[in-house]
């Protein structure tokens, strides 16, 4: 497969269809409201025990809903977004809205320039098609890189890590104290229409492109809309899928780290 019909591939999705996302999903658990009782209680809990602690937003379905809960509770919690540079333009225009009606500043962290123009001019702008090593570099570059930045000097982090979303995620814990900084996970137990129905009851702000059928939304070059019947991250590097580790369909923010990092008192 060429490049250039990956690239097809990958832009080829329906054009948005306002609300779309929300008629064909929001379908809440029976116990929705249980649910939702524990991940206020947990998050009341981070912003007690964690601090510092911060939420890591890619500005997707399950991110923008613990944003929305957070800032409902006025929970001393900021937030960030890792903008990549190559962001789809849906996503740039949420973060512009995000950051206007934010409470409090929102933190962005860009890949060091520099990195970004030598990696291009030795590897090409589609290296991530060419290898799985290379989509891996591509990433620590523009995201593993910031995140780090992003997290310097925090005991925990927040995330929107679902165990429905793949088999990789399927132990996701609420708080997952395994590596040095906690990770807390508040949407763990959240099913898909869970996460929807609560942005149509409070009408919350969403990316557009999970109107035309993108679940998981991460950089527009590695990221395509599913078909019906494919799991929520078949469009993430999808290129991939037949190769030898290519299934886990992870960019390495959520992958374990051997670290000896210490978190700070």
């Amino acid at each position: 497969m060429t490049t250039s019909t990956l690239s097809s591939i990958g832009a080829a999705a329906p054009a948005p269809v306002a609300g779309r996302a929300i008629q064909t999903n929001a379908r809440p658990s029976a116990t929705f409201a249980d649910k939702l009782a524990e991940t206020e209680a947990l998050l009341r809990r981070a912003a007690s025990e964690f601090a510092p602690l911060t939420q890591a937003s890619s500005l997707g379905a399950e991110d923008v809903v613990i944003t929305h809960i957070v800032q409902r509770l006025q929970l001393p919690i900021p937030l960030f977004v890792l903008e990549t540079g190559a962001l789809h333009a849906e996503t740039l225009a949420l973060l512009q809205r995000t950051r206007a009606r934010a409470p409090a500043a929102v933190q962005i962290y860009q890949p060091v320039q520099e990195s970004v123009v030598q990696f291009v001019a030795r590897e090409g702008k589609d290296a991530m098609y060419r290898s799985i090593e290379l989509r891996k570099a591509c990433c620590g570059i523009r995201k593993m890189e910031p995140l780090a930045r992003a997290l310097d000097g925090q005991r925990a982090w927040i995330t929107g890590l679902r165990k429905e979303q793949s088999q990789a995620r399927a132990d996701v814990p609420a708080i997952d104290t395994s590596e040095a900084r906690a990770k807390i996970n508040p949407l763990t137990a959240w099913t898909w229409g869970d996460v929807w129905h609560y942005i149509a009851l409070h009408g919350v702000d969403y990316n557009p492109l999970h109107d035309a059928f993108y679940p998981s939304i991460g950089c527009e070059p590695c990221t395509r809309a599913i078909a019906l019947g494919e799991d929520f991250r078949a469009g993430r590097w999808w290129w991939e899928a037949n190769l030898e580790g290519g299934a886990a369909k992870e960019c390495g923010l959520h992958v374990k780290q051997d670290s000896a990092e210490k978190v700070p008192a």
